[in-house]
């Protein structure tokens, strides 16, 4: 075993050089760009010792070759023998229902895996066959690959549930390993005997008995079978056309036609089903092909049924020809559906099977286009039909190559094309008009095939693009392209299949012999190139002898058809039908050898970044088919009958929209080229770069270039070197990629880009390193020149962009390409020294410093603001700076190299902080205020500036404790200043600092309603108890007579002392929160039956929680002012509002069990909503973000459904309808107000284009409170006049929508276009979610809490709570996300979403939330793990934890109401995701509860470990007393800081508190 395992390793080595010495390659070239350096010297030292121990390894394992080469037989055949017994105890264990499948099989992946198993196992069979000197290795390899089939066949046998197919999988499996071991056994003793032919002959017979039985265990795959019995059934329908005299037509030629036009329809309707099913389950293509083999039948007899109506013999002739072509296609596609069912994984599988189903509609179309005798023109725009519905499978998901075309191929084909789809659609419509149908109809021929040019152009461009993105894994060119060998042994089969035909003419037989010798040349020349590329010699000896044979065969195969051209006799005929035998199989072994995955190319693998860069390509082609379709569905109802004007208008708009969509696939497809957006990156970069070498040589001329010290000299040059000589080998790839293949051109540009960075720091270390001044600047000036001959090279390749033909620019890009290799070769002979650390961080510390410098400028002119509005805003960056310093503190634990961004936002943050602090400096009374508050404002800044230099000495050394600890310090210090500077500005303004943190109180109770909305409108909001409403009702009704009273005192408090000022918003924000939490709880009482009315509820205790936010905003804007201060007159608007809003609650709160009135009372409660937020719409104030056009259209939608449900709310009077719509009608209008304010606010949009989106935002709100108001008349008087009313009123919403769509697409200008639907991307953004939950669920798997000691009478510690708590949310949240994918793919399955959506806006809507919930409850559980994570390890408070957790909780409440909107709430899938949301909030329950209980319920005394010894224990005590008597002076200490803070804050109380306190 050991001999055999050294064979298999040198085998290995030998066949994996290539992989080897890339991966050597790959880790020098990765050395420049490791940043810390002993991990680069490190990794570079590995790589040299890696390549030395291979050559090493490689040599040793041939002389263990030689010595154990004949052994290898052998040990395969005993390998080989136990996967049989293996396989017989499986069918023993599948007898007695024993069998089960081990743990991660599924019947899927084993399918799959015995699927592109089966291919290794045929190729390294067809190695055995050649009785080389490597047999014995090929006998081991066979082995190995029967060894992964053999499991994979149990995996299957086990995992199906039904038992005759496991038993046939298992005996088929056991077949396969029986005939391979008298393979193997055969091939032994034909390589003892070589020449003997019986030997020979019996192994070649063994060979075909493995390859059946290979082919019957692919077979017992789940679907596989039914494949075949489709395949079998179409040859027995087929049988038909052989008869020499078919039956005549008992049918007129109308009912003959009309049979055929149907037929054809569904069997091409069927073999589109038959390319989707292969992406779903197996039992998907079971039942699809039977399906297509059924409506084939249909199809032939029908068929059959035309070709008696034919009026001559050679019109019969040419429809029986035509539907044996239809037959062949049809057998091509379900056994190409049947190759990528059995390997998804194969290269161009999919490509394939889109061709295949191409084929069958091609061969339909011409027999349509025979046999009927339609109007002209409409049997032409019908195949114009059946082709395009074809071709657009291709933009689906283009992540393999559609064709050979390269990308400027792409751009002149779609430019060609588009010319040829005009000239086309001209001669559509005129000839329409005209009535020259004949020419009309050639024409709609002509656009269909420019058509399909264009799709396929587009779609080869889209793959072009996708992995030209960095991002994106190019793929690699593998020894030999199966691809090829398949077609070409396909092709050579169906010529000798003619060959040997008897109807077969003297032309056909020449054009057949003519397609073999093409092809079996192509094959031989295609084995001479793998056998010199390929280090392996078994695969070199194998591809020279395949070669021979193909030759020898086809050599003899021309023999036989001289002669049959010479004299069509039967006998010839018989000796070329022989002699086509050996080719036919020479072929096949060769085109199962060339299958391995080892000789297969790697795929590349398209990158997130690199799908999104594919999209407005794609988009713009998806446009043009589907509105070409329709135009051509148009054109053929105009030419029955022209003179319908409305008609002509629909073409003409499907016209410009097809012109559209090709001016932007145009615009798109050059916008996108590969490399060119990496170029200019790249140009930019290495600018940069320059500007830094010319800084550096400004500093060595004036003798200030600072000296690093933390790195050796002979490090430096290493580096230096290292990352030159990376620089050398890139010249000639981009060059290549330049002059000609785009697609690698942004992946080396970028490569040559990140070297320049490294590049500049090991220069400057260098020449700082450096004594001598002339060495100095020889080495900055070297780097300099070497980066600008690069930005030549740079400049050079963008102008080449990788166009074979741009011939012009190819001469400067090799001039480029030799000044570059100067310049390596100059700064190699002249490396010597190396250069200091030029990093962030200092510029972070300037930055910080100067903005302090500012504080200390004196007092600005004339301040615009007052003391409230500077003071609101400090508070705001202050506390992004407390969030910032304790997000550090805990990424300096798990994610170090974060740490750099956050110092960036931390000092972008006190840049504002420090400017808004000036101000408020500068307006605060009294000047001591203003004082204190500079003064802690700029002590901020030192804590900052202190912060940041720890980040960036963290990042140098991220494994450095020390710092870590300093770092984590540093954060709490600056923590604690912001604590003094809120303390100081709380100084200045007392109450309006409590109205602040008041606001910020309610802020977070409107985000928890909404939350609670998202659980109740999901049907999961629930009493804990079995309690009604009438248990709450009283309490609710109690709060907020007592909110009422807070707000009386609020508004009095403007007017009044700050401390009265601050109690009432204290005081206001404690109700609100009571009111709240007792109106959540009755909202649940109500049970989640009954959805509509929570929402109802919830949403009413909302609109008090928001005005009593704005009523706290005014009453701090109008504190202090004069009673006839504009702001005081607000402040009487917003306490109005409120006490509408308080008084709207207590309304609800009685009518909520009224069934009979609480409809009528939400409609009022949404009428008075919508009025207010219609105020807040017409206000001036500008909004604080803004959002595109297609947001604000995209909320559109909701107004139009929201009009619908009002209008059927009308007609029905239902108040569960009306309730219904006043919870849509709420969230629809806000929504569009939002998104239409925010859009007109954007910087591009005129104020024109605003004025006019503002006033039908005005209107198109105006129009539907008329319509709910309306409605709300009804209800109180339901008349058929007033019902009848209700049309106009949602006409004039209608209308104004339209207008408010137009407004925003003026935002846009002309480059405006649609918005499409990507629900295709939800599936992948689900998946996606679900992965990164799982991998932050296993990093919390391997987290510990801190060591300490255990406490006698407690089973669980707070840590492990909070892990056990953290990982049961990380669980529950993968599996809601898996869920809510189930949901998805069966919302599309059941075509509820489409995967190309009719209606875009509405899916559209629905797939972006649930894509955006999806990346939220992924983002939540990444946070939260992170909080866990930081908290058990002693760096984050419990409250973050908790904020975490309640993030998880919201987060998963709107991905449950995402999935549910279009759900069917009975399936499956629904309960399933409603199970997995329920658990995702019961353990975001239990983790707030955990860590709450430790938050209020800490224990006060630590365990002590006592030391036993004496010794020991002496020290132990003397220890505790120091601790003792530290803590006891810090407390003194602290307590003088306190009495002298109060001292001070003393003196600045007015003489009236402090008579009061005295």
């Amino acid at each position: 075993k050991s001999r055999g395992l050294i064979m298999l390793l040198g085998l290995l080595l030998t066949r994996n050089k290539l992989r080897k010495l890339i991966m050597v390659a790959s880790a020098k070239a990765a050395v420049p760009t490791v940043t810390d350096q002993a991990a680069a010297m490190q990794l570079s030292q590995c790589a040299k010792n890696l390549a030395t121990s291979l050559a090493e390894l490689r040599t040793a394992s041939q002389k263990a070759h030689e010595a154990c080469g004949p052994m290898e037989i052998d040990s395969a055949l005993n390998t080989v023998q136990t996967l049989k017994n293996e396989l017989q105890d499986a069918k023993m264990a599948a007898v007695d229902g024993q069998l089960k499948p081990l743990p991660g099989e599924t019947l899927e992946k084993c399918a799959q895996d015995l699927g592109s198993t089966s291919k290794a196992v045929g190729s390294s069979m067809a190695q055995l066959l050649t009785l080389q000197h490597y047999t014995g290795v090929a006998a081991r390899e066979t082995a190995q690959a029967l060894k992964t089939l053999a499991q994979a066949a149990r995996g299957v046998a086990a995992s199906t549930t039904d038992p005759v197919a496991a038993h046939a999988m298992l005996d088929s499996a056991r077949d396969v390993m029986e005939g391979s071991a008298m393979l193997i056994q055969e091939a032994k003793q034909a390589l003892a005997a070589p020449g003997d032919a019986d030997s020979q002959q019996r192994l070649a017979q063994v060979a075909k008995a493995v390859s059946h039985s290979l082919n019957n265990c692919v077979n017992c795959l789940p679907g596989q079978k039914d494949v075949d019995v489709a395949l079998k059934s179409i040859g027995e329908s087929s049988k038909k056309l052989l008869v020499d005299l078919l039956p005549p037509s008992s049918k007129s030629f109308q009912e003959a036609q009309s049979e055929l036009n149907q037929a054809a329809a569904d069997l091409n309707q069927s073999a589109g089903e038959v390319v989707h099913a292969t992406r779903g389950q197996s039992g998907e293509l079971a039942a699809a092909s039977g399906k297509f083999s059924d409506d084939f039948d249909e199809f032939l007899d029908a068929g059959i049924e035309m070709a008696g109506q034919a009026q001559t013999k050679e019109d019969q002739i040419q429809v029986i020809g035509n539907l044996k072509s239809i037959s062949m296609a049809s057998s091509k596609l379900l056994l190409a559906a049947k190759s990528l069912s059995v390997d998804p994984g194969a290269p161009n599988a999919k490509n394939l099977l889109a061709a295949a189903a191409r084929a069958v509609t091609e061969s339909i179309n011409q027999l349509i286009t025979l046999c009927t005798q339609q109007a002209p023109g409409q049997k032409e725009c019908d195949n114009a039909l059946r082709e395009l519905e074809t071709v657009k499978g291709m933009l689906d998901n283009p992540n393999e190559p559609v064709s050979d075309l390269s990308y400027f191929d792409c751009i002149e084909g779609v430019m060609e094309n588009s010319k040829v789809l005009g000239e086309s659609m001209a001669g559509i419509s005129q000839n329409a008009k005209t009535g020259d149908l004949l020419v009309f109809g050639e024409c709609v021929g002509v656009a269909s095939k420019a058509l399909c040019g264009l799709t396929e152009a587009a779609a080869q461009a889209a793959y072009l693009v996708g992995i030209s993105d960095p991002n994106s894994q190019a793929g690699q060119q593998g020894l030999v392209d199966p691809i090829q060998f398949a077609r070409a042994n396909q092709a050579i089969q169906m010529a000798c299949q003619n060959l040997v035909d008897p109807a077969s003419s003297p032309s056909q037989v020449l054009s057949a012999a003519t397609i073999v010798a093409k092809h079996t040349s192509a094959l031989c020349n295609a084995c001479r190139i793998a056998s010199s590329k390929t280090a392996n010699p078994v695969a070199k000896r194998h591809f020279v002898q395949s070669a021979k044979e193909v030759a020898n065969s086809t050599a003899n195969l021309v023999k036989t058809i001289k002669a049959l051209d010479g004299d069509f006799s039967e006998e010839n005929r018989n000796k070329c039908r022989i002699a086509t035998a050996p080719l036919i199989e020479a072929v096949e072994n060769l085109t199962a050898f060339a299958s391995n995955p080892e000789f297969v190319s790697i795929p590349a693998q398209i990158s997130t970044e690199g799908s999104r860069a594919q999209e407005p390509i794609l988009i713009s082609a998806k446009t043009m088919l589907e509105s070409s379709s329709l135009l051509i569905k148009t054109a053929r109802s105009l030419a029955i009958n022209p003179k319908d004007p409305p008609t002509w208008s629909v073409l003409a708009g499907h016209s410009h929209t097809v012109s559209d969509s090709i001016k932007s696939l145009i615009t798109s497809i050059r916008d996108k080229a590969p490399g060119q957006r990496e170029c200019d990156y790249s140009i930019d970069g290495i600018n940069r770069c320059i500007r830094d070498i010319e800084q550096a040589s400004l500093a060595a001329v004036s003798q200030s270039l600072a000296t690093r010290d933390d790195i050796s000299v002979e490090a430096l040059q290493e580096q230096l070197t290292s990352v030159v000589q990376e620089i050398g080998h890139l010249i000639d790839p981009i060059a290549t990629a330049a002059r000609g293949e785009a697609a690698q051109l942004g992946h080396k540009v970028t490569q040559l880009a990140s070297y320049f960075e490294p590049l500049v720091l090991a220069a400057v270390g260098v020449a700082s390193k450096t004594l001598d001044h002339q060495q100095q600047m020889t080495v900055l000036d070297q780097s300099k020149t070497l980066a600008e001959s690069a930005l030549q090279m740079l400049y050079a390749a963008k102008e080449g962009g990788g166009n074979p033909k741009a011939s012009h620019t190819h001469d400067a890009i090799t001039e480029a390409a030799q000044l570059m290799k100067e310049a390596v070769d100059d700064i190699m002979v002249t490396l010597n020294e190396a250069a200091s650390e030029v990093g962030m961080v200092g510029g972070m510390v300037d930055s910080i410093a100067e903005a302090m410098s500012k504080l200390d400028e004196g007092t600005p002119a004339d301040p615009k603001g007052t003391f409230v509005d500077y003071q609101t805003t400090v508070v705001k960056y202050s506390k992004a700076i407390a969030v910032t310093a304790q997000e550090m503190m805990t990424k300096s634990v798990t994610n170090p190299e974060e740490l750099g961004g956050l110092a960036s936002q931390m000092t972008n943050d006190y840049g504002h902080l420090a400017l808004q602090g000036r101000m408020a400096a500068a307006t605060a009374e009294p000047e001591e205020i203003g004082f204190q508050i500079k003064t802690r404002v700029q002590e901020l800044g030192h804590g900052c500036i202190f912060l940041v230099q720890k980040a960036g000495a963290l990042q140098i050394c991220p494994t450095d404790s020390y710092t870590k600890r300093e770092l984590i310090e540093c954060a709490r210090a600056v923590t604690e200043k912001v604590s003094l500077v809120l303390s100081a500005l709380q100084a200045g303004n007392k109450g309006t600092q409590a109205c602040i943190t008041a606001a910020s109180a309610v802020s977070g109770i409107i985000a928890d309603l909404d939350t609670t909305i998202m659980f109740a409108t999901a049907g999961t909001l629930n009493a804990e108890n079995n309690e009604s409403f009438a248990d709450h009702r009283e309490n609710i009704l109690k709060t907020a007579k007592a909110l009422v009273e807070d707000t009386k005192l609020l508004v009095s408090g403007a007017a009044s002392s700050q401390d009265k000022l601050a109690q009432a918003a204290q005081s206001s924000a404690n109700t609100i929160t009571q009111l709240a939490e007792v109106v959540k709880l009755g909202a649940a009482s109500l049970g989640s039956d009954d959805p509509e009315t929570q929402v109802v509820l919830i949403n009413a205790i909302k609109d008090v929680a928001k005005a009593l936010s704005d009523l706290i905003g005014a009453t701090k804007g109008a504190a202090s002012k004069p009673a006839d201060d504009p702001s005081m007159y607000q402040l009487k608007g917003a306490a109005k509002v409120m006490v509408t809003n308080v008084t709207s609650l207590l309304k609800t709160v009685k009518a909520v069990e009224d069934e009979a009135t609480r409809g009528t009372r939400a409609l009022e409660a949404t009428i008075e909503y919508i009025k207010q937020e219609l105020t807040v719409f017409q206000s001036n104030e500008v909004p604080e973000k803004t959002s595109s056009p297609e947001e604000s259209i995209r909320m559109t939608k909701g107004i139009t459904m929201a009009t619908a449900k009002a209008v059927a709310a009308g007609n029905s009077c239902r108040q569960e309808d009306v309730i219904a719509t006043a919870n849509l009608s709420r969230k629809a209008v806000a929504d569009m107000l939002t998104a239409c304010k925010q859009a007109s606010y954007h910087q591009e949009v005129s104020e024109e284009v605003r004025e006019r989106a503002l006033r039908f935002g005005t209107e198109c709100t105006l129009g539907y409170l008329e319509l709910l108001e309306h409605v709300l008349l009804i209800l109180q008087k339901p008349t058929p006049e007033l019902k009848h009313q209700l049309s106009a009123f949602s006409k004039r919403v209608a209308g104004a929508v339209t207008e408010l769509i137009q407004s925003a697409e003026a935002m846009k200008g002309t480059e405006w276009v649609d918005p499409e639907d990507p629900t295709v991307i939800a599936e992948t953004e689900l998946l996606g979610a679900a992965a990164s939950i799982e991998a932050a669920a296993k990093k919390l798997e391997q987290l510990k809490p801190r060591a300490k000691p255990k406490q006698a009478d407690e089973t669980l510690d707070f840590e492990e709570q909070i892990l056990e708590a953290a990982k049961s949310i990380a669980a529950a949240t993968s599996a809601l996300v898996k869920s809510a994918s189930a949901a998805q793919r069966e919302l599309v399955a059941q075509g509820k979403v489409g995967a190309i959506p009719a209606n875009a806006a509405d899916d559209g809507q629905w797939s972006q939330g649930l894509i955006s919930a999806a990346r939220m409850v992924a983002a939540a559980t990444s946070n939260l793990c992170e909080a866990a994570n930081a908290s058990v390890q002693g760096h984050a408070s419990e409250e973050k934890l908790i904020s975490s957790a309640k993030q998880v909780a919201a987060s998963t409440a709107q991905l449950l109401v995402a999935c549910k909107v279009k759900a069917d709430h009975d399936s499956e899938a629904m309960r399933r995701l409603q199970a997995a949301g329920n658990a995702v909030k019961r353990a975001s329950d239990n983790l707030v509860r955990a860590a709450q209980k430790a938050a209020f319920g800490k224990a006060e005394d630590d365990d002590v470990v006592v030391k036993t010894k004496f010794v020991g224990g002496i020290a132990q005590i003397i220890a505790a007393q120091e601790e003792m008597l530290k803590k006891e002076r810090e407390l003194e200490e602290a307590r003088k800081k306190l009495a002298q803070i109060r001292q001070q804050q003393y003196k600045f109380l007015p003489t009236e508190l402090r008579e009061d306190e005295g």
